[in-house]
Parts: structure tokens; sequence; C-alpha cells
């Protein structure tokens, strides 16, 4: 077992960040946690999708996937709403699957709640939480990291990871200020309860097509489902802030997704807080690490939301990180300069093209669901029929998604 003095520092209290300690703390490190916000936020985000990949990860700690409010999905769905075109183009139990031949499928998930969980893990696990602590600067020394927090505090460690997602203090301390990618295109989104149109129908990730437009919606617990809706429009900040009355009215009662079938129109209307946010990515970076700082997650590379891997790759990002230090460190002692550089540089090895790549194709599919022209609608509806017409059709499409890292 590590020494106490092996003080692991772990900026981000989100996603990874209570994963990656609970990992930290079973192989006898000392994780603490030190969050920018002063507590959970309840309103933070809607909903992810877990998937196989990050399933397996999340499986590895007793009894935390058992403890998770969601739901099971067992299948895909695809349809189109373009008056020319209209009709199904393609369903799946794909999902049911993998459940059955791998023990593991996707689950609907309500961010909130799944953050709640995340953090009670931890902290059962006795992982402390420094609430209201956002980093603003770090030093190392050749066996150190002191970060400093905006409260005036400090606070030094062996090394430190960062899992301080997309606005990432950690990545803009190790590589200076960038940018964040506008993608071009707006989602608006909301959580409802199961509308009557859909409680009859079996679980499952809806797809709907229109002009120029797309809607993806699915359930997180046995009442409530989740969904969102994305077109281009001009830039809209990723503050997560629920849009004015005013504005949900109109959009509720007024948007072209409002008349939608398929259930679509559906949770439009069935839905009183409604968010709008715009989607981003960030340039991709060449190195994670910097001596004895990482990132990992959203604060390596975030992506947008279009194949629903922010979060399984962040736990996938975990998964490799905690067997590289089991494979280098196994004595969870102190770790030398030398140690870390070897660890980080085989997690970069192995994570940085498989994340780009990732990145990438979230943003072209992305791109591809909101074409505009009839033409092209056509075309990407007939796209989603051949790619999803078979098993082996669909299991080609999906193997670098869910190869299996761990």
């Amino acid at each position: 077992m590590a020494d106490a003095s092996t003080k692991v520092l772990v900026v981000g209290a989100g996603i990874a960040g209570p994963v990656l300690s609970i990992f930290l703390k079973s192989k006898g490190y000392d994780p603490v946690i030190y969050e920018r916000t002063d507590g959970p936020i309840s309103d933070a985000g809607l909903s992810l999708c877990l998937q196989p990949n990050g399933l397996l990860v999340l499986n590895k700690v007793p009894g935390l996937v058992e403890s998770i409010d969601g739901r099971s999905i067992d299948f895909f769905g695809f349809y189109s709403v373009l008056p020319e075109d209209k009709g199904t183009l393609a369903e799946s139990d794909i999902p049911k699957v993998l459940r059955e031949h791998r023990g593991v499928g996707l689950v609907g998930v309500r961010r909130a709640a799944f953050h709640q969980t995340l953090v009670h893990a931890a902290e059962k696990a006795g992982i402390p939480i420094m609430w209201g602590h956002k980093l603003v600067g770090l030093s190392q020394g050749d066996d150190y990291v002191t970060v400093k927090f905006e409260n005036g505090s400090e606070a030094t460690g062996s090394f430190v990871i960062g899992c301080d997602g997309l606005h990432s203090n950690t990545r803009t301390s190790l590589f200076g200020e960038e940018k964040a990618d506008f993608t071009g295109l707006v989602q608006t989104g909301g959580i409802c309860t199961i509308p009557e149109s859909l409680k009859s129908t079996p679980p499952m990730v809806r797809n709907v097509f229109g002009h120029a437009a797309h809607m993806v919606m699915y359930p997180i617990n046995g009442t409530q489902c989740s969904w969102a809706a994305t077109q281009r429009e001009p830039e809209a900040k990723e503050t997560w802030k629920a849009m004015n009355k005013d504005g949900a009215r109109e959009f509720r009662e007024k948007t072209t997704f409002a008349s939608w079938d398929y259930g679509a129109g559906d949770v439009v209307k069935s839905t009183e807080t409604l968010i709008k946010y715009g989607l981003y990515d960030r340039p991709e970076l060449a190195a994670w690490h910097k001596g004895r700082v990482c990132l990992i997650g959203d604060a390596a590379h975030p992506t947008s939301p279009h194949l629903g891997q922010g979060a399984n790759q962040a736990f996938e990002d975990v998964g490799l990180l905690v067997e590289l230090l089991d494979k280098h460190n196994p004595s969870s002692a102190p770790p030398s300069a030398a140690v870390l550089e070897a660890i980080f540089s085989e997690l970069e090895k192995v994570r940085i093209p498989r994340t780009a790549a990732l990145v990438k194709q979230a943003r072209t599919q992305g791109e591809s669901r909101v074409v505009d022209g009839v033409e092209a609608c056509i075309k990407r509806n007939a796209a989603y029929r051949e790619i999803w017409k078979d098993h082996d059709s669909v299991a080609k499409h999906m193997s670098h998604i869910y190869e299996d890292k761990q």
C-alpha cells in the first residue's frame, strides 16, 4: 500500500474525477478532488447515454452500476419527417444484443442524477471533495506539484490529473488560452415525462430527421425522457442556462419540431424548461501532460455530442490510466518523474489517436444529420437505411466505437 504522502490532486468533480478517484483510492493512493463549483449542480446538462465501452470501466467499481438510476435501452430507431421521403429509415435491436452477448449495453441517465451518484460513491469511499476551489495556477518541482486556487488556498501533491471539462483551467495552465471551436450547430433540449405516444414502445434511442434538422430522444429512467434538437443557428454560448419562458413557449408552439411525428413533437410540447446551447470542440493536443500534470476526459479531448461518447471516452481514459499506474508503479508509492513520464506518454500513445478520431467523427456525424436541401436530405436518409439494414453492417459501422480497450 502507498504511503499517505502519495497524494493525488484530482481537479474536477464532474463525471471523470469521482470515478478516477475511487480507482486511485482502491489502489492505495490518497486522492483529493478540487472542484470550482460550490456543490453539485442540479441543473447541469441534460442526460448521458452510457455505452458499452464506458460501462465496462464502471463495472470494475463494485456496486456502482447497480446504483445508477437509469433506463436500459433495447433499440435504435431512425425516422424521417421529410415530406418527400417520410417514414421509418431503420430500427435495430443492437443495444439489446450487445447487453445479452457482452453483459453491457446502453443506459440512458439524467446527468444530474448520475453525477450525484458518482459524488456519493466517492464520498462513501472516503475521498474528500473540496468544493469552491477554482484552479488559477500551478507550479512543479522534481517530486511535487502545487496548485493555487482562486480562494487563496493552495494544495500540494505528488501529481495532478485535470478532469475539469471543456473549460479546463488545468489545460489553460499547461498550454495557455485557446478558443473553443464553435461547430456551427446549436441544440435545444429538455427533459419531460414520457408522453403517452411513447409509453407503449420499447426503450429506444430515437433519431428523427427533417430538413436541416435532427432530434434525438431516449428514456433516462422509468418515467422521464431526454431530447435534443439540432439545427444550424448563430453561435450560442454553452451556458446550460434555461431559456426564458417566452423563448421556451415560442419554441414549443412555433418551431417545426413541435409538429414532428414519431413522438418528437410530443416531447417538445411536454417540456416546460428548455435549454439552448452551442456545440463546441477544441483543437487536438499533441500531448496531454507536462511534467507531473496530465489531462483526461473533456479537458483533453472535448467533443460535440453526436456519438454520445464524451463521458464514455473519459471512462476509457480512466481505465487505461489506472492500468498504467498498476503497470509502472505497482507499489503506489510516490512516483518518480521518470515513472510518471512513462505512464502519461503511454496513455497519450494509445488514447490520443482514438479520441481524436472520434471527435472528428462526431463533428462529421453532426454535419451529416442537418443537411440542407431536399436532395441532400434524401441522400442522408438513404445512407441511414444502408448502414442500419442488417446486423453485419451495423457491427462494422460501430466496431470502432465499441472496440474493447479494457
